[in-house]
């Protein structure tokens, strides 16, 4: 990274150069290495650049499906002004930034995905004039372009507002005015909370929260059904998923020789080669860390003989994620032992895919799943069989102890996809064709767990996959990453050898 974003100068909240300075910037950075900025200096950065302006740009391919999704926010709050910001940059050390990723909602709503963006849905009669705020391209008069820390010199080239306007089939404005203009009108207003405080106190005065609640669930209720443009992102993030799995098992060796970091690492590449990053953070446990649900500190070792869970799921350019989860021998050969306990979580995932089809509730799949993992623990001597019986088991819950979380959760731009779906919409619903959502059993023995016998202790396991509903029942869209013990046995030996 270069030294520092200097010559810094006095900025608005916005980036951009104002007042005198504009004519003549005065360093402000106390440890730049630069003084004072000539006037030949300032002139020059403003003269001799040629125009960049696009013409003509091709609609994104999002926008007619972004457009359906508006028509049905629109619909939902007749009379009532909606806000939907994008976010903001967030600071991660000094003058450095954490990677910008938009809010879910804002993307399900443009297909935009840029930072101190904002939708705006202005109520009319029969609905709403949708409009995007974004930040225009960086001044060069005044030398913002070149002096902001966040102008294109330093972060690169943004979208004109007259080149968003084509992309995005929607009035844009500049959204450094967003705040004084929605303010300034007297209309009820509902927003996304916590994604832009500046926005959020400039409407304070017009908003209550409940209502603001409201509109989070309504949006995250609408993304529960997948458009075919959305399932076509989804097919996609799974493929390079599975490649990112393959490359992983192509450089066990590696990781052997370091650690954990180095499958982070390696599925990380891919997941920047093929995508946007990865679609949260990798879990890549070795060992006794594939106990721990979400390890994601990744330092560990890994060493033949023992398992390794990883976790996964590459995120798509336009931020949809797979999430997917594979037990592998870190020697390429099942024990006894492993394959056992990993016959049971995949008798059990299987029990789970069945399950899913049009029609059957979004539980089926979960107690499917628990049931057969419940019986193998009944069956193993885990659960004393003499005092409870398979349903007593189930209806006391005793098998959590191993199995830990729920078998799957919806996904979509968000690996937790929905999440803030009314109940009715979504866990204790019906699926319906276009849903998708993952099936991923797992058991696992704590190390410590003096319950079970010494040698179950440490191991845990889990398969996952991302399920599609379809019209006739439902699709495996990760299925190409094998799954049954002798087939991960096959696999991983013909990428190794």
């Amino acid at each position: 990274m270069t030294e520092d974003r200097s010559p810094a100068v006095s900025e608005n909240p916005e980036g951009s150069v104002e007042g005198e300075e504009a004519e003549k910037p005065v360093k402000s950075r106390k440890n730049g290495l630069y003084g004072e900025i000539s006037d030949e200096l300032a002139a020059s950065m403003r003269s001799g650049w040629a125009d960049t302006e696009l013409h003509g740009l091709q609609p994104d391919v999002q926008a007619p499906y972004a457009a359906e999704r508006r028509a049905k926010l629109s619909a939902a709050f007749p009379g009532e002004r909606l806000v939907v910001p994008a976010g903001n940059l967030r600071t991660r050390a000094n003058d450095t930034e954490y990677a910008f990723r938009a809010a879910s909602e804002y993307v399900h709503l443009t297909g935009n995905r840029t930072e101190d963006a904002v939708l705006v849905g202005e109520p009319v009669e029969g609905g709403h004039d949708f409009a995007l705020y974004l930040l225009p391209r960086s001044d060069r008069e005044n030398g913002e372009f070149w002096l902001s820390g966040q102008g294109e010199l330093w972060v690169g080239r943004r979208h004109s507002l007259a080149e968003s306007e084509q992309l995005y089939g929607l009035p844009v404005r500049d959204v450094r005015k967003a705040a004084e203009e929605l303010a300034a009108a007297d209309v009820p207003t509902r927003i996304v909370r916590g994604y832009d405080a500046a926005l959020e106190e400039a409407l304070a005065e017009r908003l209550d929260e409940e209502k603001d609640d409201e509109l989070k669930v309504f949006l995250s209720g609408l993304r529960l059904v997948k458009d075919e443009w959305e399932i076509g992102e989804l097919r996609a993030a799974c493929d390079a998923t599975v490649n990112g799995f393959t490359d992983v098992v192509r450089e066990l060796d590696r990781a052997v020789a370091t650690s954990e970091r180095w499958i982070e690492g390696t599925f990380w590449r891919r997941a920047r080669v093929e995508g946007n990053d990865v679609g949260y953070g990798s879990i890549a446990a070795a060992g006794p860390h594939a106990t721990t649900l979400h390890w994601v500190r990744n330092d560990g070792d890994v060493r033949p003989g023992e398992l390794l869970l990883l976790d996964a799921g590459v995120e798509t350019h336009t931020l949809y994620t797979a999430d997917v989860t594979r037990t592998l021998p870190i020697n390429g050969r099942f024990s006894p032992l492993q394959r056992k306990v990993y016959d049971a979580v995949y008798e059990a995932q299987e029990a789970g895919i069945a399950a899913v089809r049009p029609g059957g509730r979004f539980r089926d799949f979960h107690d499917a799943a628990q049931r057969v993992l419940a019986a193998r623990l009944l069956e193993w001597g885990l659960i004393d069989a003499s005092v409870y019986d398979l349903e007593k088991v189930l209806e006391l819950g005793l098998q959590r102890r191993w199995t830990l979380h729920g078998t799957g959760h919806m996904l979509g731009l968000d690996v937790h996809d929905c999440a803030h779906a009314r109940r009715e919409q979504y866990v204790d619903a019906l699926l319906e064709p276009g849903m998708v959502l993952t099936v991923e059993p797992g058991l696992y023995f704590q190390a410590d767990d003096l319950t079970v016998p010494e040698e179950y202790r440490g191991l845990g396991v889990r398969i996952e996959d991302d399920i599609l509903v379809t019209a006739d029942g439902h699709e495996n869209l990760s299925a190409a990453l094998p799954r049954q013990a002798d087939e991960v046995e096959s696999w991983m030996a013909g990428l190794t050898a």
